[in-house]
C-alpha cells in the first residue's frame, strides 16, 4: 500500500494521484481495487465517434451550401444544410436519450416520434409537402407509435403504466378532435388514428387498470 506524503493516509489500488490532494504518489502501485467497466468505456468511444462523424457532415454540408453554393434541383434558394442540421441534431439528441438512465422505452419512443414529426413537418414546408404530412405522414406515424405504446404497457414490468396511457391519450385522441374541429372533417387517416387510440386506450385500461390505479396512488401520494 502507498502513503500520500500530503495527507499521510494510504491509497490502495494503481491511483497514480492521491483522491484527495491530487498528488501524485510515489512508489509502484497495487493490482486495481476497482472494477474496470469495459462496456461503458466501449459505448462511450462509440459515442465520440458518431458525434465526430455528425460534426463533420455538419461542417462539410455548410461549405457546400454556403461557400460552393451548391443547390437542390428545383429549389435554388432554399438553404438544405440548415435543414440537414436540424436532423443530425435530432438524431444526435436520440443517441444521448438512449444513454440517459432511468428513462423507459416507452419515453424513449415517444420523444422521438415527436421530435420527428416536428422536424419532417418543417422539412415538408420548404419542398410543399405540407399537405400530404398533415393529412397521412402524421396519423399514421402518432397511430403506430400508440401501437408500440401499447405492446410496451402490456409487457411492461416496472409499473410505468400511466405514461402509455397518456401518450394514447395526447398522441391519438386530443390531435384528432382538433382536426376534425379545424377543418370541419376527418380525414380517413386521421379518423383510423383516432379508432386506433380509443381502442388502445380502453384496452390498457382493462389490461392494466389495477397496475394504472396503483401507479397514480404511487405517483401522486393518493
Amino acid at each position: 500500500m502507498r502513503r500520500c506524503p500530503y495527507c499521510n493516509v494510504g491509497i490502495e489500488g494503481d491511483l497514480v494521484k492521491c483522491p484527495l490532494c491530487q498528488s501524485k504518489l510515489p512508489g509502484t502501485g497495487e493490482e486495481s481495487c476497482y472494477p474496470k467497466f469495459e462496456a461503458q468505456k466501449k459505448q462511450s468511444l462509440y459515442y465520440k465517434m458518431q458525434l465526430a462523424i455528425v460534426w463533420g457532415l455538419l461542417i462539410v454540408g455548410a461549405g457546400l451550401d454556403f461557400l460552393v453554393r451548391l443547390r437542390i434541383p428545383g429549389f435554388p434558394d432554399l438553404h438544405w444544410s440548415l435543414l440537414s442540421a436540424m436532423w443530425l441534431i435530432g438524431f444526435e439528441f436520440g443517441i444521448m436519450r438512449q444513454f440517459k438512465p432511468g428513462t423507459g422505452s416507452a419515453g424513449k419512443v415517444t420523444m422521438m416520434v415527436l421530435i420527428t414529426i416536428v422536424m419532417w413537418c418543417v422539412t415538408a414546408y420548404f419542398f410543399g409537402l405540407m399537405k400530404i404530412t398533415l393529412g397521412l405522414v402524421v396519423p399514421v406515424v402518432l397511430a403506430a407509435t400508440i401501437t408500440a405504446n401499447f405492446v410496451l404497457a402490456l409487457i411492461d414490468k416496472n409499473g410505468n403504466t400511466m405514461v402509455y396511457l397518456i401518450t394514447c391519450l395526447f398522441m391519438g385522441i386530443i390531435p384528432s378532435i382538433i382536426c376534425y374541429f379545424v377543418s370541419d372533417k376527418m380525414p380517413l387517416a386521421w379518423a383510423i388514428c383516432l379508432m386506433v387510440s380509443v381502442i388502445l386506450f380502453a384496452g390498457a385500461v382493462i389490461f392494466k387498470g389495477r397496475a394504472v390505479a396503483d401507479e397514480f396512488q404511487r405517483r401522486f401520494h393518493l
